[in-house]
């Protein structure tokens, strides 16, 4: 859906050169939701701001659909592409399905189609539109106004929406409502989002994939579970701090680790779906006990017996994620395994 090819953006300031953006190249695939984090002054936002030309890049390329952004009327680019911001920047004169409203306007849409698709959008959000169609953003809270900006960049159905720190503005448990309604409304709507933010739970919450960025350049591109079990750099580790291990466990996969049966084994024992997380898996072991043998049985898609952890093999994981250095099988795996 997006592609930037080394694109690069310098700023001149004072007779001095600045380089925001140095080279970047990626791929944003369709429906993917693609976190783009980093420190300040690393280059995320203007990497994205370059998407719809707020930023036009010094060098480089980008593509949406096969098509250079260079050779395409602003305006239409724009409209075609939802943005979402910080403390949402709403119309304060307009009404809330006004503000949702905005672009289907300037799209030409009837009247009320526009207020039909408001209201639609509003239900999305979680707010009902017979109670809040008609209010003013002064009479929301930043929360809800964060909302109706999410609702508005859905309201022309892009297939491409922007959010550059879209919910940096509220207190921390609204945050934390916003994050798990952006989760929900993605999984209905299967938008291509790219998403800037500086916290990295934020980042891990929401991103299909994660694009860590220092002085202009991508230090690594990948999955979260990719950070975290294959950091490619000293400052991804850094970066994501004290809770890299607990992250490992809750992003990394049974059937990442399973191996194939050894022989002889049976497969009646316990089986846990491969699908669930590590940490997941170790919730369940608990509450199955000794009951589950020397081990347990990794499943397939299907729900069939397809791979074998024996205990010794699964706190050995524990013990490469949770402990500074590599666990063997001789050295810390009980201790692991309690963790």
């Amino acid at each position: 859906m997006i592609t930037l090819e080394n694109v690069s953006k310098t700023f001149t300031s004072q007779g001095l050169t600045v380089p925001a953006v140095d080279e970047v190249s990626l791929k944003v695939e369709q429906g993917e939701l693609v976190v783009l984090i980093g420190p300040s002054g690393s280059g995320k936002t203007t990497t994205m701001r370059m998407i719809n030309r707020l930023e036009t890049p010094t060098t480089g390329r980008i593509t949406i659909d096969g098509r250079d952004i260079r050779d395409m009327d602003v305006v239409e680019l724009r409209r075609g592409i939802g943005y979402v911001i910080q403390q949402g920047g709403l119309f304060p004169h307009f009404t809330v399905a006004e503000n949702v409203a905005v672009v289907p306007r300037l799209l030409g849409w009837p009247r009320q189609k526009r207020l039909r698709r408001a209201h639609e959008l509003l239900a999305l959000v979680g707010l009902p539109g017979e109670s809040f169609a008609d209010r003013f953003p002064r009479e929301l809270s930043g929360g809800q106004q964060q909302r109706v900006g999410v609702a508005r960049a859905l309201a022309a159905d892009p297939p491409i929406i922007l959010m550059d720190e879209p919910f940096g503005a509220v207190d921390p448990i609204t945050r934390k409502q916003l994050q798990r309604e952006l989760r929900r409304i993605q999984a209905e709507v299967r938008k291509t989002i790219v998403f800037v933010t500086h916290d990295i739970s934020e980042a891990f919450l929401l991103g299909d994939r994660i694009v860590l960025m220092l002085d202009g350049r991508v230090v690594q591109n990948g999955a979260p579970a990719d950070l975290l079990r294959r950091p490619s750099d000293p400052f991804v580790t850094t970066f994501i701090g004290e809770d890299r291990g607990l992250r490992a466990l809750q992003y990394t996969l049974l059937s990442e680790i399973a191996t194939p049966a050894a022989a002889g084994v049976a497969a009646d024992d316990l089986i846990l779906p491969g699908a669930i997380s590590v940490l997941q898996a170790a919730r369940e072991l608990a509450r199955h006990g000794s009951a589950a043998g020397d081990g347990f049985w990794v499943g397939d898609d299907a729900g069939r017996a397809a791979s074998y952890l024996t205990y010794q093999q699964f706190a050995v994981v524990l013990g490469e994620t949770i402990g500074t250095g590599a666990a063997t099988p001789d050295e810390g795996a009980p201790d692991a395994l309690s963790v």
